[in-house]
């Protein structure tokens, strides 16, 4: 790796730490959610889909739509900072590519469900045959993409390891 100057390592520093530390904050909200809110929803449905409601429940939108954009800034601002750095930058590209694709299947898939899920809390005459093999699916699926989000963030640590110890 090239000489960096010790302000640019620095800057490098701060970004990838910020983004991992939100990255690693985010997963907490996560399994919460997952652990804690998912089950309470999709526990009898649909009796239990208001909770899903707007102003009724326990609406979640504003806070994911925040603290992912949020995340996204740091994150693209790590690999800005990090560009010099050859291999930490080649590896943010791939952990952001994974990251981009899970947040896409969550847009294409995930976010129209609980779409759905709340216009059957609102009309339960909506509610269709296989809503609770639906329901189940989201709830496999969450699973699975809980989990690779933890896994991109623990992808960070090496990352910002190999940062830090080029300050010395």
């Amino acid at each position: 790796m090239e000489q960096l100057a010790t302000g640019y390592v620095v800057r490098a520093e701060i970004w990838l730490g910020v983004t991992t530390l939100l990255y690693f904050l985010m997963n907490g909200a996560q399994v919460f959610e997952t652990l804690v809110f998912v089950p309470k929803w999709t526990f009898s449905p649909p009796t239990h889909f208001n909770l899903l409601l707007d102003g009724r429940g326990t609406s979640l939108k504003l806070f994911w739509m925040v603290f992912h954009s949020l995340h996204e800034i740091t994150f693209i601002l790590a690999i800005i900072f990090c560009w010099k750095m050859h291999e930490v930058r080649n590896w943010l590209l791939i952990l952001f590519a994974i990251h981009f694709g899970v947040r896409v299947w969550t847009i294409a898939y995930f976010a129209p469900q609980i779409i759905d899920f709340q216009k059957i809390a609102e009309t339960p005459t909506l509610a269709t045959k296989g809503l609770v093999n639906r329901m189940s699916l989201w709830q496999t699926l969450n699973y699975v993409r809980v989990a690779i989000f933890i896994a991109v963030s623990i992808g960070l640590l090496p990352l910002l390891a190999k940062v830090i110890n080029l300050k010395q």
